[in-house]
């Protein structure tokens, strides 16, 4: 292999976000009704697309921004004025139920890590998103044993685009920017993140169409794009 390190974003670069993000909201929306809430679907995902934005604007730039645990405190106070910890800690929780139920890996993700293993390759997950639920996914998708380390925005108190992500993952392998490739959906966290600190850069989106490079510019522009995941261990190589 080409580089010292590789390292991975998790959500939609790994598996496919959004049909566990809805298999989540699913259970939180049967959650409510269980415990006597009547709700139907629109107003569930008008209440959580308020309470998400409020969230996201007030928290921004921070691994809060992404707690459902706090969307769905906000939706309660919003939906009946309630402070329940309970409800809102069991919305939260059965969110996250929901969506690790719907996890699967993407085709390629356990032959590329064991490629990259046989090569000695360190191998990271940076994303941004706290601590707790990042472990969770890692362990539901059976690939922690694979992951030497795994770095998120709440411990390192910086979001990626920020320096400090990968800087915290260079260090913890001791490789220089130009060993290391970063692999992600987002062009704008992973890509422009990664090429701002002088790492090359891999487009890979899980859910949904990859944009070509051609389409990008600036520190927004990937060094390679990928159709399928399995496509990396030619660019690594």
């Amino acid at each position: 292999m080409s580089y010292e390190a590789v390292f991975f974003d998790l959500d939609n670069t790994l598996y496919p976000y959004a049909p566990c993000n809805e298999a989540g909201k699913r259970a939180a929306l049967a959650a409510f009704r269980e415990r006597g809430y009547e709700m139907d679907r629109e107003t569930f995902d008008e209440l959580y697309a308020t309470a998400r934005r409020e969230s996201k604007r007030e928290t921004a730039g921070t691994a809060a921004s992404h707690d459902r645990h706090i969307y769905f405190k906000r939706a309660l106070r919003r939906h009946a004025g309630e402070r329940d910890a309970a409800d809102a800690l069991a919305l939260g929780d059965a969110y996250w139920e929901g969506y690790a139920a719907e996890m699967e890996l993407c085709d390629g993700v356990k032959r590329v890590f064991d490629a990259l293993a046989e090569a000695g390759t360190d191998i990271a997950v940076v994303t941004n998103l706290t601590t707790r639920v990042q472990l969770r996914k890692l362990s539901r998708l059976a690939i922690d044993d694979r992951v030497d380390r795994l770095v998120t925005s709440e411990e390192v108190g910086r979001e990626k685009p920020s320096a400090i992500p990968f800087a915290t993952a260079l260090a913890a392998f001791d490789r220089r920017p130009s060993e290391a490739l970063m692999v992600g959906d987002n062009v704008g966290a992973d890509v422009a993140g990664a090429n701002a600190v002088g790492m090359d850069t891999a487009l890979f989106v899980a859910d949904g169409e990859t944009p070509a490079i051609d389409e990008l510019d600036g520190d927004r522009r990937p060094d390679h794009r990928l159709d399928a995941f399995a496509d990396l261990t030619e660019v690594a190589a």
